[in-house]
C-alpha cells in the first residue's frame, strides 16, 4: 500500500501531482472548489482538518503550501492572514512529518529549509520557491547554478519562441505551461499559483526515504 500524504491548500495540483509521481497516495483539501484537481479532493479548511484526529489518522504525511499573497514582494493582497505560523502549530500538533512550501519572501525557519528553482529541473521557468520541514527531517536540493537564459515579462508569447523563460501568469500559461512547468491540466490563474510537479516529485522521494529508514529503525 502506498504511503498517504495530505496536499493541503492545493489549488488545482501542482504539488499534489509530484507527490504522486514520487509515490504518494495523494489528497487534496482546499477552502475552494477544485474541480480541476487530478486526486481525490475534500472541499475544506486546511486549519480545521488538522484538528480532525479522526481525519489525520489516514495519513503518514502533510504538505503544505499556505496562502502565500500577502508575502509576496508588490501584492496587493497585503492585508492577507499569515497562515504560515498558525499551520506549522496545527501541522505539528498531529505527530505526523511535514513540509511547508511558499515563496521565498515568506516566514519559514531559513536554517531548516531549502529552496527550488525551476533550472534544477530543465524546465522554463525559474518560479523560486521555499521548502520547509519538520523539525527532525532533513531536506537537500539541487545545486543552484548561476541562470542564464531570460525570462519575458513582455512579448512573451514571441520571445518564449525565442528560447526565453516565461513567468506563468493568466494566458500564457495555457500556452507554455507544458514546457515552462510540466502541467497541462490547469487554468492560466492556477498555473500562475502553482509549482512545478518536478518540485514535489524531488521532496517526495526524500521523504519517503525518510518514512523507510523510519519504519525500519
Amino acid at each position: 500500500m502506498k504511503p498517504r500524504l495530505l496536499d493541503l491548500c492545493c489549488g488545482q495540483g501542482g504539488a499534489g501531482r509530484g507527490y504522486a509521481d514520487a509515490g504518494f497516495d495523494v489528497v487534496g483539501v482546499d477552502i475552494v472548489p477544485q474541480p480541476r484537481y487530478p486526486f481525490e479532493f475534500v472541499h475544506a479548511d486546511a486549519l480545521e482538518v488538522l484538528r480532525d484526529p479522526s481525519f489525520i489518522a489516514d495519513f503518514d504525511f502533510i504538505h503544505a503550501s499556505w496562502p502565500c499573497q500577502g508575502f509576496k514582494k508588490g501584492t496587493l493582497w497585503s492585508d492577507r492572514p499569515d497562515l504560515v505560523g498558525p499551520g506549522r502549530v496545527a501541522m505539528a500538533a498531529t505527530g505526523l512529518p511535514w513540509v511547508i512550501e511558499n515563496v521565498m519572501e515568506a516566514p519559514l525557519d531559513l536554517t531548516r529549509s531549502v529552496w527550488l528553482c525551476g533550472e534544477m529541473f530543465g524546465l522554463r521557468t525559474i518560479r523560486h520557491r521555499r521548502f520547509e520541514p519538520s523539525p527532525g527531517l532533513v531536506l537537500s536540493a539541487p545545486e543552484h547554478r548561476r541562470h542564464t537564459a531570460r525570462t519575458a515579462h513582455k512579448r512573451r508569447r514571441e520571445l518564449w519562441d525565442q528560447g526565453y523563460h516565461a513567468s506563468i501568469t493568466g494566458d500564457i500559461g495555457t500556452y507554455v505551461g507544458p514546457a515552462a512547468m510540466g502541467i497541462d491540466w490547469m487554468t492560466g490563474n492556477g498555473l500562475s499559483e502553482a509549482i512545478p510537479p518536478a518540485y514535489t516529485r524531488f521532496i517526495g522521494e526524500q521523504l519517503l526515504a525518510h518514512l523507510s529508514s523510519a519504519v525500519t529503525a
